[in-house]
């Protein structure tokens, strides 16, 4: 279902409602992103360069294995591919919002595209069957304005320390994703998903698959959907005689 026009005078709150829920995910990337900046420096980036690459980039996982691989020699090619592999998940959050936005107007549509992450992606979720775009919009750019300002800070601090990158900053990663994670698990598919995809990308990882992470998330989400009749048709016979014996005692 399309996004509903709304009043002017509620896109500013909505645009300020958005600020204010992507806060926590902003404040939670801190050190992600003070691991970024300091990398930066630290493989040989000016620091116009370091802040150029999280503004026109603004892909902490893409920044964070490029870093990596600038310092063991990769050439470009690697590094583009590498890139392409672990953004895209992008293209099914795209294709999630298309009939959400479609309508929109390019520059709405490019700012949205822009700024979609998986924190965006989760917060701007439509609610209802309503997306709205002013919320979307405070959502991610702020989220991008964070970004950017703990970079920034990461790359001052990186030319004061050295080996910032061994202070264990990396494991907010993890914690990141698993805060999006959790919240989203709310049925047993869900569940089932969330486990394959999870017992997947550990044993990808140790197989050492260059697109492990992308192909775990893509075995995880088919079994879910082929299953996700069988398991999910007894939540639902489940909740509903609960509701009629909730009704009947009533009665």
């Amino acid at each position: 279902m399309a996004s509903t026009p709304q009043p002017r005078h509620n896109h500013k709150r909505s645009f300020s409602n958005g600020l204010i829920a992507g806060l926590p995910l902003s404040l939670a990337v801190l050190p992600w992103g003070l691991l970024t900046g300091s990398l930066a420096i630290e493989v040989g980036l000016q620091a116009s360069e370091a802040l150029a690459m999280s503004a026109l980039v603004f892909a902490g996982a893409v920044q964070l294995a490029v870093l990596g691989m600038l310092t063991s020699g990769a050439g470009l090619l690697s590094i583009l591919l590498t890139s392409l592999m672990i953004s895209s998940r992008h293209l099914l959050y795209g294709m999630a919002m298309r009939p959400h936005i479609a309508h929109l107007s390019l520059p709405w549509r490019l700012s949205l595209g822009f700024l979609l992450t998986d924190e965006m992606f989760v917060l701007a979720a439509p609610k209802g069957g309503q997306f709205d775009r002013w919320f979307a919009l405070g959502a991610g750019l702020g989220f991008y304005l964070s970004w950017n300002l703990w970079t920034l800070l990461g790359i001052v601090i990186g030319q004061q320390l050295n080996d910032l990158a061994n202070w264990g900053l990396d494991f907010v990663i993890a914690a990141t994703f698993i805060a999006l994670l959790i919240p989203a698990i709310k049925n047993v598919s869900s569940l089932l998903v969330a486990l394959i995809a999870a017992l997947l990308s550990v044993l990808f990882a140790y197989w050492q698959s260059p697109a492990g992470l992308v192909l775990a998330a893509l075995i995880a989400m088919a079994i879910g959907f082929i299953l996700s009749p069988l398991l999910d048709s007894g939540d639902s016979s489940l909740a509903h005689n609960s509701q009629q014996a909730s009704e009947g005692g009533d009665d």
